[in-house]
């Protein structure tokens, strides 16, 4: 089975955290258009992210 290729990073699909790290955008994985499953901070699809009470 062949993936899709990913599409290319531009300006406003990550930033860098504290510690340095790239993270990217929820623009990024919207653009990708699927979840990887791997819990990403941003991830517009929410996968197994616990909710913050009051949200």
């Amino acid at each position: 089975m062949f993936e899709k290729p990913l599409p290319p990073v531009e300006k406003g699909d990550y930033y860098f955290n504290e510690e340095g790290l790239m993270v990217f955008t929820a623009q990024y994985h919207l653009k990708r258009g699927y979840c990887c499953k791997h819990i990403c901070l941003n991830c517009p699809w929410d996968y197994k992210r616990e909710k913050k009470k009051g949200k």
